[in-house]
């Protein structure tokens, strides 16, 4: 039974996350995991609400939870994260162990975290924080992973009492049943895949090799390759022949242990074998494993132990060695020495052919092969590549497959060629794709997942809804991509060329957020058109009157059928409706005419047989328009908020906290944050300069607070009693308060002129579509007044357009 037990794991693939059935604590905002975890890096705990989905991930979730990562940043580090925000990064506390399963307990107790090791919870405590504002409703336990597999086992969920001495009595050992036997398999085909890359798989195997030794009085031939030895020693190896050395005063043994601590960073050897091996080390100068025959040696001695000629010694390649000058693999070899190698083209076997222009690029076959099965299968299994020194790769962007080979010689991704998202990223993603490798594939799945935006998803999504590899980037994409809806199918025509699936999914998704169910058409109706340029319903209906369904839309009419389902008709307006109704539209399409017709009858009769069609709801993310009507009025977001949002009569809403108002300058009797906001015309209101990148700036910033956000399409600002007018000046928005976007920019507008003037500008343009919770007037030129030209002197702002 035991057996049996021990062989149940749980195997999380990269960027995915696993929500075993009853892994929650029994009360919420208090309880204790226990787990066993074998992972190189980042073993990711997750606590939430509610469950999340497989390819649920902590770096694009808006609810609130927790996040523990033990082993973060190359197991360098631990950190604890709340709402996607770090709060804790503490260097060298509870890391990984990589050779085998090791024993960790979370428990969260109304916000106190603990983090410890061991199988006993509430013993050998490595970490503590104490949340300030404890989130006592996560109950959930998700397990997850960064960049590379994650083994799980022994999950048992406690109890957790401030008496943490005495829960060990109360442990359930509820054993979580992730499955059937077969996941022992998975977790070891992860691990192994993992284990597979890298020089190991090369180890005293003829393929590829290039000199051999012949050892021992038996005259034992053993291969091996040039490029690894010399990169790790000094061999004194040719680089333009074949070479055999002979070791006639060396046994096997010694020499078997010394090409394996080179290949693998890890060895056997009896410790009667010990001074040979450092002899023979010292012989080819690898320092490291010298010095590690040393201290074992020396151990021995001061132990005062005779040397024991049946007792075997674990050597390891030392991890604080592991730095940037070591391969990736945490080998003895000089990474140094490889990138030297790859730039001269010594011991080079290898002349690749790359692109339209046959650039040759010389390489190695053991690293190409080292990284990725492709090639490996492409020099051994018998054709041409494996007997010729040449590969041509005609179809192979080069500067993307220069990238790929630089990072296969250091282990690390040229950081400034692939800085953001751009073509050179997105070719190199498919290339690591292609050719198997998979760790520089997950390095472009993370600075893709770090560098997202509304203006990056389409192009991305086009490249990647190929790739199986990288469902987690595409469905955040696609998650983006709803939650932008306006702007994105606005902003550029790009989205028309994204493939059924993927525009499917958006349109169905949860997060979809639109400001009007005619965007939604419109934005069908150009993917079916597969048009060239950005227009409405209304073109597309003069198309129809001299043309057929089946001649605008060609194989793409069946998904218009589809797709115009997905629109919910029932929350246009009755005279928008009515002109569907008549359109050719609806005369050519009748889906389009059943939908219409099907509205305007819930409309005029309110027929309550649609409850449960979505069709018939708002959407779970919906924004309320706040239309500006005339100066002064009532409508923006300043006076709604001053409101509670609709709920009261209406509050000085910097007073009530609704919003937050600051200025360039400090609060005095001149510089007062509520006035800007007041229903009260103020003789004196200014927002003094400051300095700014050497620049003065004089300005006004609203925040609408955490949890609102306005697609602002006018705003209204009101001179106070002075005469510096303002000329020149920026509206921006901003998520953060940081970076900042221009919505409108106005150069030597003179359109305030008198004191006490009220003014309103339109928001137009792509920018008007996207989403911000901050909003500032930043003054970019001097006032019409000498005295004090930078004086920013407005005594109201308003903002009008989308808000939720």
């Amino acid at each position: 039974m035991m057996e049996k037990k021990q062989k149940k794991f749980l195997t999380v693939a990269p960027f995915e996350c696993a929500w075993p059935n009853d892994l929650r604590f029994r009360e919420a905002g208090r309880g204790c995991v226990a787990f066993d975890a074998f992972a190189h890096n980042d073993v990711t705990v997750v606590f939430r609400e509610q469950v999340g989905s497989q390819h649920y991930h902590y770096k694009r979730d808006n609810c609130p939870h927790y996040t523990v990562i033990i082993g973060s940043h190359r197991n360098k580090r631990l950190k604890i994260e709340v709402d996607g925000k770090t709060v804790v990064d503490a260097a060298g506390v509870g890391l990984c162990c990589s050779s085998a399963f090791q024993s960790y307990w979370i428990s969260i107790y109304d916000g106190l975290i603990s983090i410890g090791k061991g199988r006993y919870p509430f013993q050998n405590l490595c970490f503590q924080w104490l949340d300030s504002n404890p989130n006592c409703t996560v109950q959930y336990i998700g397990l997850s992973s960064w960049d590379k597999h994650v083994g799980y086992r022994n999950v048992n969920v406690l109890p957790a009492t401030p008496n943490h001495l005495s829960l060990w009595k109360h442990v359930d050992f509820v054993e979580h049943d992730f499955g059937e036997d077969d996941l022992e398999q998975e977790l070891e085909d992860g691990i192994a895949n993992y284990e597979s890359w890298g020089l190991g798989k090369f180890l005293e195997n003829w393929e590829l090799s290039d000199m051999f030794f012949i050892v021992g009085k038996e005259e034992r031939v053993v291969p091996a390759h040039k490029l690894v030895l010399e990169a790790c020693g000094d061999f004194c190896l040719s680089s333009s022949v074949e070479e055999v050395v002979h070791l006639p005063d060396i046994s096997y043994s010694v020499l078997h242990a010394l090409l394996q601590y080179i290949y693998t960073g890890h060895t056997q050897i009896l410790e009667s074998d010990l001074c040979s091996l450092k002899s023979l080390s010292l012989q080819y100068k690898v320092m490291s494993l010298v010095r590690q025959c040393e201290e074992i040696l020396e151990r021995i001695m001061s132990d005062k132990q005779l040397v024991d000629s049946t007792q075997l010694v674990d050597i390891f390649y030392p991890s604080w060695l592991q730095c940037s000058k070591t391969f990736p693999y945490g080998l003895p070899i000089d990474r140094e020495r490889l990138e030297r190698f790859l730039s001269t083209g010594e011991y080079s076997d290898l002349d690749l052919y790359v692109g339209v222009h046959d650039i040759v690029l010389r390489s190695h076959k053991v690293i190409l092969g080292s990284w990725s099965t492709p090639f490996t299968k492409m020099f051994t299994n018998g054709m041409r590549e494996s007997v010729s020194s040449v590969v041509c790769l005609k179809d192979v962007p080069l500067e993307a497959f220069k990238i790929m080979l630089e990072f296969m010689y250091s282990g690390e991704l040229n950081k400034e060629a692939t800085a953001g998202i751009n073509t050179l990223l997105l070719q190199l993603l498919l290339l690591a794709d292609e050719f198997g490798v998979t760790l520089l594939h997950q390095e472009c799945c993370k600075i893709l997942l770090e560098c997202l935006s509304e203006d990056s998803v389409c192009p991305i999504l086009q490249v990647i809804s190929s790739i199986p590899s990288c469902k987690l980037i595409e469905e955040t994409c696609e998650r983006i991509f709803s939650m932008h809806f306006d702007y994105c199918t606005t902003a550029s025509i790009d989205f028309v060329m994204l493939d059924e699936s993927s525009f499917s999914n958006i349109l169905q998704h949860t997060d979809l957020t639109v400001t009007s169910e005619e965007r939604v058409l419109n934005a069908i109706l150009l993917w079916c058109l597969q048009a060239r340029e950005l227009y409405g319903w209304e073109a597309v209906n003069e198309l129809m009157v001299n043309s057929t369904p089946e001649m605008l839309f060609g194989e793409r009419l069946e998904s218009l059928n589809e797709f115009l389902q997905l629109v919910r008709f029932p929350l246009l307006s009755p005279d928008l409706l009515n002109k569907f109704e008549q359109s050719s539209l609806s005369q050519q399409i009748p889906t389009f005419d059943h939908l219409v017709k099907e509205a305007l009858r819930f409309l005029e009769f309110e027929i309550t047989d649609f409850q449960g069609n979505q069709r018939f709801q708002h959407r779970k993310s919906s924004f309320k328009e706040l239309l500006y009507i005339c100066d002064g009025d009532s409508n923006g977001v300043l006076y709604f908020a001053g409101t509670s949002y609709g709920k009261h009569q209406w509050v000085n809403p910097v007073l009530s906290k609704r919003v937050i108002i600051t200025a360039s300058s400090p609060i005095s009797r001149c510089t007062d944050p509520k006035v800007l906001v007041s229903r009260n015309f103020q003789g004196t209101s200014v927002a003094g300069p400051q300095m700014e990148g050497g620049k003065n700036a004089s300005w006004w910033m609203v925040d609408i607070g955490p949890d609102h956000q306005l697609m602002c399409n006018y705003y209204t600002l009101r001179q106070d009693g002075s005469r510096a007018f303002i000329r020149r000046w920026n509206l921006q928005g901003s998520l953060d308060g940081k970076s900042w976007t221009n919505l409108r920019v106005h150069e030597n507008d003179q359109t305030i002129c008198k004191p006490g003037q009220f003014a309103s500008w339109p928001v137009t343009g792509s920018n008007a579509l996207l989403p911000f919770r901050f909003f500032r007037v930043l003054m970019t030129g001097p006032t019409t007044d000498d005295t004090n030209p930078w004086n920013c002197c407005i005594c109201f702002l308003e903002l009008y357009g989308y808000f939720r």
